[in-house]
């Protein structure tokens, strides 16, 4: 159970009073490569507040699904997010009171993939050619996979001087539930090349490709290469290929680590020390390259074989967190494409959403 504090909780003997009542901390975040997520597998945020006798607890293990789905909204309080920055964007839009105290840039492979048989080599072959653009009808929370693939298409069309009016759009409604299943239009030989069942971010691009709806796809990540893989796909072009960096900033590039403003104003130190605990996080996965490559594995729920391709320089060696002021630009700059594509339902200052003053206590 969690009790709420009001924004003034901290001044004076009363908020002193408030802010002891503190008792559990939620925390939640993505699949995905970040110094938060590895703090979690090692205990450390446990262990960093265990001493002061706080809990620590799993939105996604609450029974309330109005608590669950604060992963998207961070309607709960005394809450703490590491993952994709636009449910994070969508929900600071929509009026949730949250800061970002800190900021992760893991350089992530995105690509726009294609069947050998499409005859597609290059960004120019592109023209006038379908491209899948995932859209979730079953939700009222932002749509992050499409908002996603249309960033993706539009940084990487950018490499060969065209734009998303260059190219069709089909978009792929129905999310199969595993590789297997999207993988059901194709041969049997190919299915029996699939090693898993479970449950995969990008089934619906593998289904769509093989099926012959669509002449190209955007993946992302680990479990993008690994698709590209099952599917056969080769990839078209990636966003190392884009020289402005403006441009790399997606959804999972910057991944904010955000808190609600209540808790932070009640109590700062444990604010403090969940960040601390993440800074060090990362400094130990710099040091120890292959047990953070299997920590980010598990993370992005992929093999460890994929992980070296999808993360080009070691995602080992990125895992820090910062407010670096080029990752805050581009954060800013994709907020702008956001607003552009009406994924957003207003406009905020990007300034003021950022709290620099935990980091100056650490």
């Amino acid at each position: 159970m969690t009790l709420a504090v009001s924004k003034n909780a901290a001044h004076g003997p009363e908020g002193q009073a408030a802010a002891s009542e503190v008792r559990t901390l939620w925390y939640t975040r993505c699949p995905a490569p970040t110094p938060f997520g590895v703090a979690i597998q090692q205990g450390r945020l446990e262990q960093a507040l265990a001493q002061q006798h706080i809990g620590w607890q799993a939105l996604q293990d609450a029974a309330d699904p109005v608590i669950r789905r604060s992963h998207y909204t961070h309607s709960q309080p005394h809450s703490f997010r590491q993952g994709g920055n636009i449910p994070a964007l969508w929900a600071r839009a929509n009026g949730a009171d949250t800061r970002v105290i800190g900021l992760t840039w893991v350089d992530e492979f995105q690509g726009i993939v294609a069947l050998p048989a499409s005859g597609i080599r290059d960004v120019g072959d592109l023209r006038g050619r379908r491209l899948g653009l995932p859209h979730n009808s079953r939700t009222d929370i932002v749509d992050f996979h499409r908002a996603t693939a249309l960033r993706g298409y539009d940084s990487l069309l950018d490499v060969g001087g065209l734009g998303l009016d260059d190219v069709t759009l089909v978009t792929l409604l129905h999310q199969p539930n595993s590789l297997a299943e999207a993988a059901a239009v194709a041969s049997d030989g190919l299915a029996r090349r699939l090693a898993t069942e479970r449950p995969h971010e990008f089934s619906r691009e593998v289904a769509a490709l093989l099926g012959g709806e669509v002449d190209a796809v955007f993946v992302k990540g680990a479990p993008g290469l690994e698709a590209a893989n099952i599917a056969g796909a080769a990839i078209v072009v990636e966003i190392g290929q884009q020289p402005d960096r403006l441009r790399h900033a997606n959804n999972g590039t910057p991944r904010p680590l955000t808190v609600d403003t209540g808790l932070l104003q009640a109590r700062p130190d444990l604010v403090a020390a969940a960040l601390g605990a993440a800074v060090r996080a990362g400094q130990w996965a710099a040091a120890h390259p292959a047990e953070a490559k299997a920590y980010v594995a598990r993370e992005v729920r992929a093999a460890e074989y994929w992980v070296g391709p999808a993360y080009p320089g070691g995602a080992h060696a990125q895992l820090s967190i910062a407010l670096d002021p080029l990752h805050i630009a581009a954060l800013d700059n994709f907020k702008a494409f956001l607003l552009q594509h009406d994924f957003l339902p207003r406009d905020f200052d990007l300034s003021a959403w950022i709290e620099p003053s935990v980091f100056d206590s650490l």
